[in-house]
This record gives C-alpha cells, structure tokens and sequence, in this order.
C-alpha cells in the first residue's frame, strides 16, 4: 500500500511545483492530503490563480502520525516568511516541519524547503538541493549546486524545474 503523504502549501504557492507533486501522486495512486500554510484554506499561486485546498497547517498540526511523508511546496511567501514568522500559521508549519522531521518520516520539498527543514532543525548533516538564494541561509545540512538531492528521508530538488529529475526515485518510495 502506498504511503500517505501531507502536502504543505504556502501562500502564494509555486503553482508550477505544487501541481507537479499532486498530479505524480494522482497518477500513481500515492493518497495525499493539501495543507495551507495559512489561516484559511483559500491561497493563492503566485501566478494569481485562486486554489481552495484540504484544511489549514494548524488543522494538520497533532496529526502526523497519520502521514508516512510530507512535501513542502515553495512559493513567494517564502522570500518574505522572517517577517513573518511569528504569524500562528509559520509557527505552526515550523513544529510540524520538525515533528515530521524528528520521527524521520520522508522530507521532500523543492526551492527553499531545505532551508525550512534546516530552519526547523531536523536537517543536520543532510545534502540538500536548494534554491541558489536560499543557499547561504542552510547552517546544519549541507548545500549543494545539484538540481535534486537524495539523502536518507530527505528528498529535495533545487528549483520546480528540478522536481522531475527525483520524481522516478519519490515515487517508487512513496509506492513502496
């Protein structure tokens, strides 16, 4: 039986990254459930297309155990998320970040999700694929220049035009 997956999506998302995450888990029969990093599960992409999604992080948050993976999905708010972190969504994405990451489920995400997950400590010693701005902010894991990185649980591609290259390897996982 496939793995069930928490997809966190941000506000703004990278629709071009969400949506290639939900269409291979669609395609492949991998159950997954879209979470809002916000207070409402009305965001937006950053290409200004309105998406209504599954519940809010705060409605994920206790819940983890239910979850085998969790995917953070990139988006604008990300460049913009130290002015905002004490916003009770970002605290909340935060502790699940690092829940998730402490019970050494699968890490997958693309552009600055590795340097979420070393924000949130649970990346120490990981390479990681991260977006080339948010390289110099990774403190514990280790960054890399290479489009996708497989390490252990942690799954991370550089940018959305990246995911593709560990889609194959992600999915045999997730189906495993």
């Amino acid at each position: 039986m496939a793995k069930k997956v928490a997809v966190l999506a941000v506000n703004p998302v990278n629709g071009m990254g969400l949506f290639q995450y939900l269409e291979a888990f669609y395609e492949n029969k991998i159950p997954y459930t879209v979470y809002a990093v916000a207070g409402t599960k009305e965001i937006g992409t950053n290409s200004g297309m309105g998406l209504t999604v599954n519940g809010t992080i705060a409605e994920l948050k206790g819940h983890e155990d239910e979850y085998d993976a969790l995917v953070f999905s990139c988006g604008d708010a990300v460049p913009v998320f130290q002015q905002h972190a004490s916003e009770p969504w970002n605290v909340d994405l935060m502790e699940v970040l690092r829940t998730f990451g402490e019970k050494g489920k699968l890490m997958i995400g693309h552009c600055a999700a590795a340097m979420m997950f070393d924000f949130a400590g649970i990346a120490a010693g990981k390479r990681l694929a991260v977006h080339p701005l948010a390289k110099p902010a990774i403190r514990e894991g280790v960054a890399t220049d290479e489009k996708s990185v497989i390490d252990g649980n942690f799954f991370t591609a550089q940018t959305e035009n990246s995911i593709w290259t560990m889609m194959p390897q992600l999915i045999e996982t997730l189906k495993a």
